[in-house]
């Protein structure tokens, strides 16, 4: 048993390898060159089960950390595992998701063919900052047991991880928003800072059960629950910039 949350972390990197290998192997993200119309374009593997991987990564994720505390099982090496599955699953793959996304809305451009490479290239500061956020992470010394220094690389995949989703139901027509490039440039900048920032994100796992400690928490299933039928998985999205303005606004009576 010991072994258990070791074994979840590696299960959290099989996928991020996975949801890689899925979005890679998609030719193009747009379902046609007008988002308004559904002609799929052919594709190995549809970059949406990218996603799905990367929902199931951020699944183990929480899983892990979970079983150890239960059984009470900490090490070092389960530390350093969960962050290198972590810069895998919520840095790498969603880095090919924002590479592909920019890849796609530059393409819908008329000068698509004199586009260079480099201009795709800013997709994988994702990666180098949750590498950076996960390793400062592990050097902190932190006995708070409610709040995150810095947006958690997890948010950030799941957040990330939507976007196949929003392109291909279109709700409310929000996939014309991700096909600019400006837009896609704006997000990287954001969650970039976000994630090596000094802003305070509490926990979504609570550290105490009760409703003056579970408010956000239950605010935002609560809410992405009631969006879902209406928003689709935009809904995810709306539960993403939920968590960022209720941790601006709510702060536990103690930062430990």
């Amino acid at each position: 048993m010991k072994h258990l949350p070791n074994l979840l972390t590696l299960a959290n990197l099989f996928c991020g390898c996975i949801a890689i290998g899925f979005i890679l192997s998609a030719q193009n993200f747009t379902t046609s060159f007008n988002v308004d119309e559904y002609i799929e374009v052919p594709a190995v593997a549809q970059p949406y089960w990218g996603s799905v991987f990367i929902f199931l990564a951020a699944i183990f994720d929480m899983l892990d950390g979970w079983v150890a505390r239960a059984l009470k099982v900490f090490s070092p090496i389960g530390k350093d595992l969960d962050s290198l599955a972590d810069v895998v699953s919520f840095g790498v793959a969603p880095s090919m998701i924002l590479f592909k996304m920019l890849w796609s809305a530059y393409m819908l451009r008329p000068e698509a063919m004199d586009v260079s490479m480099l201009a795709m290239s800013p997709a994988f500061l994702v990666a180098c900052f949750a590498a950076l956020r996960l390793a400062r992470f592990n050097v902190t010394a932190s006995e708070d047991h409610t709040l995150f220094k810095g947006l958690p690389v997890p948010a950030v995949g799941v957040f990330v991880a939507s976007f196949p989703l929003i392109l291909w139901q279109n709700p409310l027509g929000l996939a014309l928003s991700l096909y600019n490039v400006w837009v896609i440039y704006l997000i990287i900048g954001i969650l970039c800072w976000l994630m090596v920032s000094e802003v305070r994100f509490f926990k979504f796992m609570p550290s105490s059960f009760g409703i003056g400690s579970m408010w956000p928490q239950l605010l935002i299933v609560v809410v992405t629950a009631i969006s879902f039928p209406f928003l689709k998985s935009a809904a995810i999205s709306l539960a993403f910039i939920l968590y960022l303005v209720l941790s601006f606004v709510y702060k536990p009576k103690t930062l430990q």
